[in-house]
């Protein structure tokens, strides 16, 4: 599988700064004419990662940056966010679906990241995540 990077996005460590996903998310997807059904899935995913490294990994620390690397691969979009954190081990995230947290505010975007991504997997001691998207 032949990648290419061909975009890349460095946002602060601010909530304000998830805001620029919307529009990140839009001109990929009119340039690799992303399907209706498969655009709402890339933007939930990205927006809840630089979410999750702005907040729990950088702990909005503006001194801090959130990279997004995109790369164009024969089959897909594959997405890398990393964060300046300390890491986190994606393993240790409990079930939000399970009986005792499913009425618990927060701590599902891990877990929705799973369902709407068609690969992901976690580098760097759990500071980056790369969603793979097909095409």
């Amino acid at each position: 599988m032949k990648k290419i990077t061909i975009d890349m996005l460095v946002l602060p460590s601010r909530i304000s700064s998830i805001a620029k996903i919307e529009s990140f998310v839009q001109r990929v997807s009119q340039k690799y004419q992303v399907s209706e059904d498969r655009y709402p899935n890339i933007l939930i995913s990205l927006t809840e990662a630089v979410n999750n490294a702005i907040i729990h990994g950088n702990n909005q620390d503006e001194k801090k940056e959130v990279n997004i690397e995109l790369c164009k691969t024969d089959s897909g979009l594959s997405f890398s966010v990393s964060d300046q954190g300390h890491g986190f081990n994606p393993k240790q995230i409990p079930d939000p679906t399970s009986a005792d947290r499913i009425e618990c505010c927060g701590g599902r975007g891990v877990f929705l990241m799973r369902e709407l991504c068609d690969k992901i997997s976690y580098s760097n001691e759990g500071r980056t995540v790369k969603m793979f998207f097909e095409l």
